[in-house]
Order: C-alpha cells, then sequence, then structure tokens
C-alpha cells in the first residue's frame, strides 16, 4: 500500500509529457487516477512520446501499477466540458481529493507575442488553456474537498510566471501563468479551513521530446546558460516536487510557489 491508497487524484492533459509523469507518480503511490485532456491518445502525434508508452495508453499504464483509472476527454477552455468530464471521472472512481491542473501550454515563436505587440488569437488562446482551464477545474473538483474536508491542490504555472523575458517577449504566456501563481494564493486562502492545501510548481526548461527539439533549434547553450545548475530539467524532477505537495509532507504548506527550474528566475537574464 502506498501513502495515497484509497484516494482519487485527477490530472489534466495527462496523455503526454509530463502530465503523464504525474498521473503515473500518484498512480504508483497508491491512488486511482483520473484523466482529463482533449485527446486521450495525443501521444500519437508525437512519436517521441508515443515511444515512452509501456501500454496501448495511459490510462492502460495506470492500471498496470495496481489503482483504478478513469478517463474523460474535454477541451479545457470549455467550462461545461470540464465540469462534465470531472463529474464523469469522481462518478466512476469516487470524490476527488488530490487535482493537479496540468493542462496548459504556449503558441507562438518565443520571440514574439512582445507586450505590446500582441497577437490577439494566440493571446486569447493562451489564457484559456492555461488560466481558464485552471479555474474551471478547481471550481469543478472544490466541492468534493469542501464536502470532506481534505484535499490537496495543484497547480502549474512557469518560471515565466515569475520573471519577464528581457526582450518583452512570450507576455501572452508569462501573463497566464503570473495569473494561476495568484489564483492559487486566492485558494489558499479560501481553503485552509477546509484543511485544504492549494501549491504551485513553476517549471523551467524541462526535457521532454518535443521541448528537447526546440531547444536544440534554437541551440540549448542558450536556455542552458540561464540555469544555475548547468543541465535540463526531467518529468521526474517536477513529480518530484508532485509527491511532496500532495502527501503528508506538505500538511502544513500552501500557498507555496515552487520553482523547479535548476535557479532559473534567481538568475539576471544577460541574453
Amino acid at each position: 500500500m502506498g501513502e495515497l491508497t484509497g484516494q482519487v487524484a485527477l490530472v489534466t492533459g495527462a496523455t503526454r509529457r509530463l502530465g503523464r509523469e504525474y498521473a503515473l507518480r500518484l498512480a504508483s503511490l497508491g491512488a486511482d487516477v483520473g484523466v482529463i485532456d482533449i485527446d486521450l491518445h495525443s501521444y500519437k502525434a508525437f512519436q517521441g512520446e508515443a515511444d515512452l508508452l509501456t501500454a496501448d495508453s495511459v490510462l492502460e499504464e495506470i492500471q498496470a501499477l495496481g489503482v483504478r483509472a478513469a478517463g474523460a476527454e474535454a477541451d479545457i477552455t470549455d467550462r461545461e466540458q470540464v465540469y462534465t468530464a470531472v463529474k464523469k471521472i469522481a462518478d466512476e472512481l469516487g470524490d476527488i481529493s488530490i487535482v493537479i491542473t496540468n493542462a496548459g501550454g504556449g503558441m507562438g515563436p518565443s520571440n514574439a507575442n512582445k507586450a505590446s505587440e500582441l497577437d490577439w488569437d494566440m493571446y486569447h488562446a493562451v489564457i484559456a488553456r492555461n488560466m481558464h482551464g485552471t479555474v474551471y477545474t478547481v471550481n469543478a473538483v472544490a466541492p468534493y474537498m469542501k464536502k470532506n474536508r481534505y484535499g490537496k491542490i495543484v497547480t502549474v504555472a512557469s518560471v515565466g510566471g515569475l520573471v519577464a523575458n528581457s526582450d518583452g517577449s512570450y507576455c501572452h504566456y508569462g501573463m497566464a501563468k503570473a495569473a494561476i501563481i495568484h489564483y492559487t494564493k486566492y485558494l489558499a486562502a479560501e481553503l485552509g479551513e477546509y484543511n485544504i492545501n492549494a501549491n504551485c510548481i513553476a517549471p523551467g526548461y524541462m526535457a521532454t521530446g518535443r521541448l528537447l527539439q526546440q531547444y536544440h533549434e534554437a541551440g540549448e547553450e542558450t536556455f542552458l546558460s540561464r540555469t544555475s545548475i548547468k543541465r535540463f530539467g526531467t518529468p521526474q524532477d517536477c513529480a518530484d516536487a508532485i509527491e511532496f505537495l500532495v502527501t503528508s509532507k506538505s500538511d502544513f504548506v500552501t500557498g507555496l510557489v515552487l520553482e523547479v527550474s535548476g535557479g532559473v528566475s534567481g538568475r539576471v537574464r544577460v541574453d
């Protein structure tokens, strides 16, 4: 039995990359895991992600760890779809006590979308998939936690939500992640009386298949020079932070923004 045995966890955007790693880590700790994604087989779009799977789907990988799994497809930017998906998973697995709001992501070239030169379509899409998706998911899950007077909420921001790019680029993404950080602090202020912890992780440059290709194309040293620990992060690094925030080790921790970046935001950007 693991520390999370008997609990139900939900991870959004969990069919590949970091979300998959979070789902598998929670399952390895004994939790039954619900997965929400716009496509439960989205890993098929990236060969590097498909190669990582040890079964035909993430749900089957979770079940192979000896726990229950349930999945639901939903566009995280659509509130009604999110609420319907959360209810489906709770109906199948039981009241949700852990949620990781992983779904999100950026859009467009990393040197575009400067603060005064925003692409409005990208701006609205990135705000919706990050900030709105997080808020919808938490509001759908919170009633289960309040009813049982227990819960662990972990939102996912980015170091981009802590520091601005020196040229003002990728502003839409940084704004969305900064909003998630502040939203998490509001959650912590409200939900402590229900014995619900709300914390946030802020990853840096992570070595996932798709992102590694982007780093390589842009010049890896450009990114590594921004870190104190001269390497890219791994999905396991982020999953270790998640494990801390969803287990009893963090019972007296709430409102925290845990940077998992190798020291990116603590450095002055010189590029």
